[in-house]
């Protein structure tokens, strides 16, 4: 683990974060329909919004949740920068999420998968579920943040 590494919650622009994602595997995530909008939106409205530096002060990992505070965690982004994958700061940002919304013992967390992601999800603990219900309706045209 690079020791190097900070982890704040912060708020970031969306200037940081569409910046940010042309580095990540998270750019190809987003619907291309209103995308600098809801960027904006993202980054400004996101309850629990962590983000990770290098010791030059670049961003190298953001994890963006949404909690209750008292059952759930809902993480709608987790990445990390592709030159600084595999040394275990998806792991301390979603550690450090998960304390600030309550604690491994009372907090149940929720997230959605990229066929990627799935094996450091699984890494980390995560189980497939067969419960989660969805209602999507919205314009989805794919696209990759470039």
């Amino acid at each position: 683990m690079n020791e190097d590494i900070s982890i704040e919650e912060e708020r970031i622009s969306s200037k940081e974060y569409v910046d940010f994602l042309k580095r990540t595997d998270l750019g190809t995530q987003y619907p291309q329909e209103r995308f600098n909008e809801r960027i904006e939106k993202l980054v400004n409205n996101v309850q629990i919004s962590l983000i990770a530096r290098n010791d030059s002060g670049s961003i190298v990992g953001v994890l963006f949740g949404l909690t209750d505070y008292a059952y759930w965690l809902y993480v709608t982004d987790l990445g990390v920068d592709r030159d600084y994958e595999k040394q275990g700061i998806g792991r301390r940002l979603m550690e450090t999420a998960h304390n600030i919304a309550g604690g491994e013992k009372d907090i149940a967390v929720y997230l959605i998968a990229s066929k990627k992601a799935v094996p450091f999800y699984e890494r980390i603990g995560f189980q497939k579920a067969d419960n989660v219900m969805e209602n999507d309706h919205i314009e989805w045209t794919k696209f990759t943040v470039k």
